[in-house]
């Protein structure tokens, strides 16, 4: 789930990405709400509520930041409006610390290698073009479903025919006061506890 509200682009709605779909959409109106939805499978895709002032103030402008509060109120929303939707949201951190088990070559790119990285309950593959990735490293690590500070949302794909799970991150792309311009990902201290959340005040550039 993504959350964005813009009074300037778009005015006074705010929009709630469940999903995304190829198929056909339907819409439809309850109030201030209105669902779209797959109109092969039903599942609810978007939400969109309309006069969100008059509910609640957000000052942020642009991608949400989502907390049980925020959920908890967007739901009384969608209640009070007779939708019917419940929603979900997941709290996990997103960009956390990652160990770079193993580094092997990609089949079919020069510039590219295959990572698995350790980042505490499991182990991802991720697909990584830094030039200066190595085996042992301690990473910064954006998981699927993680916004960057770009508004680029990390999706599962698939690079050069092999699958990937997440991000390396650099500190340009994590938008770390000092970054370095050259290419190139944030290497962390080796006293860093893989699948710790990553905080940027852990950093001094």
């Amino acid at each position: 789930m993504r959350v964005y509200y813009n009074t300037n682009g778009i005015g006074d709605v705010l929009l709630i990405e469940l999903g995304t779909t190829t198929n056909e959409v339907n819409s439809e109106r309850f109030g201030d709400v209105k669902l779209v939805t797959d109109a092969e499978t039903n599942e609810a895709m978007a939400c969109n509520i309309f006069c969100f002032s008059n509910y609640e103030k957000i000052q942020e402008n642009g991608v949400v930041e989502l907390t049980p509060e925020l959920i908890e109120k967007l739901q009384q929303i969608l209640d009070q409006n007779d939708v019917p939707l419940e929603l979900h949201a997941d709290f996990s951190p997103k960009f956390v610390v990652g160990f770079v088990k193993e580094l092997q070559p990609h089949p079919d790119a020069d510039k590219l290698r295959v990572a698995t990285v350790n980042v505490g309950d499991e182990e991802l593959q991720i697909v990584c073009g830094a030039p200066n990735i190595e085996q042992g490293q301690h990473v910064v690590v954006a998981k699927v479903g993680a916004t960057m500070p770009s508004g680029l949302e990390i999706k599962d794909a698939v690079l050069r025919g092999v699958p990937s799970s997440g991000m390396i991150c650099s500190a340009k792309e994590l938008d770390l006061p000092n970054a370095p311009q050259e290419k190139g990902i944030l290497v962390l201290d080796s006293s860093s506890e893989p699948g710790a959340p990553f905080e940027a005040s852990q950093v001094e550039l």
